[in-house]
């Protein structure tokens, strides 16, 4: 065990493959193992690199691996499959994991800490109740339609009708249809109460941590932005650039370069969705209220939507604000408005 230099744990359930090197990079471990024994088995490695792909579970287990003493490592799976030999199993995806985890150009991802995934689960049960509520919402639209009530789209022009449809005797609708309907209707007030609880929540949140306070002083930038920014980058020096940063996200051109020619196209969409599209709804209301204003920031917006459009100018605004954010958290200074470096 003592000339062990790195780990793969391919994590599972209740069992989990288990791959170790040496030096030479020569096999040394291989066994499987059940989930109540794997802390013990991992406590009789020497401290040495444990790697695993980013999936439920992962930072739990990356926490209590470095109370350990261990050098935890967490990958995306995609930087895991072109090190895959022959079919795919467990022992063969423990083996490409830990033949990754020692390559100089594999990205890996920062270990959150318990309280930033309870922000983060907040975020997603969030996610989720305005979900449901999207699909109930079309589920009643297009019922309604089935007895010739057209409703226009948007979730704001069927709650101002829905009461009135309800209660008019006249207009066709049979009297089962309508107690099912109105079932669906309180179900979806319901959802409307859930989901203000939970913005409550993150702004009470927001208040509270320094570092979403700080980011919400830039335009475009909310409170759910900001915690979710928070809640999922535990350091922005993993990030080299500001560029970096924002390509991570998603919102950087896509590339298809060859030959010298340098081709680019709409942005890549990858990584974060979630903080990606946060930045472009809060770039969306920056523009739509930047009319009268004359700092920097509303002129070279309102002269970008002017010559390239207001979607571009959107997301270019939300491309500006993620470097932005980069910024704040890596100096930790706090924003202002016209710098000039």
């Amino acid at each position: 065990m003592s000339l062990i230099k790195a780990v793969g744990i391919d994590l599972a359930k209740l069992v989990f493959s288990i791959h170790g090197v040496d030096v030479n990079d020569k096999c040394k471990l291989r066994k499987t193992v059940k989930r109540n024994k794997l802390l013990a088995e991992v406590a009789k490695l020497p401290p040495c690199i444990i790697a695993m792909e980013a999936c439920s579970g992962a930072h739990y287990w990356a926490r209590e691996f470095t109370k350990l003493g261990h050098d935890v490592r967490i990958m995306a799976s995609k930087f895991v499959i072109p090190y895959r030999q022959n079919e795919k199993n467990d022992a063969n995806d423990a083996e490409a994991i830990c033949e990754a985890s020692t390559r100089p150009k594999t990205r890996f991802v920062s270990i959150k800490s318990e309280e930033q995934q309870a922000v983060l689960c907040l975020h997603r049960i969030r996610q989720g109740a305005i979900k449901d509520r999207t699909a109930r919402i079309n589920r009643l639209r297009g019922l309604l339609s089935e007895f010739g009530i057209i409703i226009p789209k948007g979730r704001y022009p069927l709650q101002n009708a829905m009461s009135g449809i309800l209660e008019d005797a006249e207009n066709g609708l049979p009297f089962l249809a309508r107690e099912l309907l109105n079932d669906l209707w309180q179900s979806i007030k319901g959802l409307n109460e859930e989901i203000l609880k939970y913005d409550r929540k993150l702004y009470a949140l927001a208040n509270q941590m320094k570092d979403a306070k700080r980011l919400m002083s830039i335009p475009g930038i909310g409170e759910i932005t900001a915690t979710v920014v928070v809640a999922t980058v535990n350091d922005a020096k993993h990030f080299e650039t500001s560029r970096s940063f924002s390509a991570w996200i998603g919102l950087v051109p896509r590339q298809y370069s060859t030959g010298g020619v340098v081709r680019l196209g709409r942005i890549s969409k990858r990584g974060e969705k979630h903080i990606r599209t946060s930045l472009i709804h809060g770039a969306r209301a920056v523009i739509a209220n930047c009319k009268n204003k004359t700092d920097r920031t509303s002129l070279w917006v309102k002269e970008l939507v002017e010559r390239r459009g207001f979607k571009r100018a959107t997301v270019a605004l939300a491309a500006k604000n993620a470097r932005l954010i980069w910024a704040l958290l890596h100096s930790e200074k706090e924003y202002q408005v016209d710098y000039v470096k």
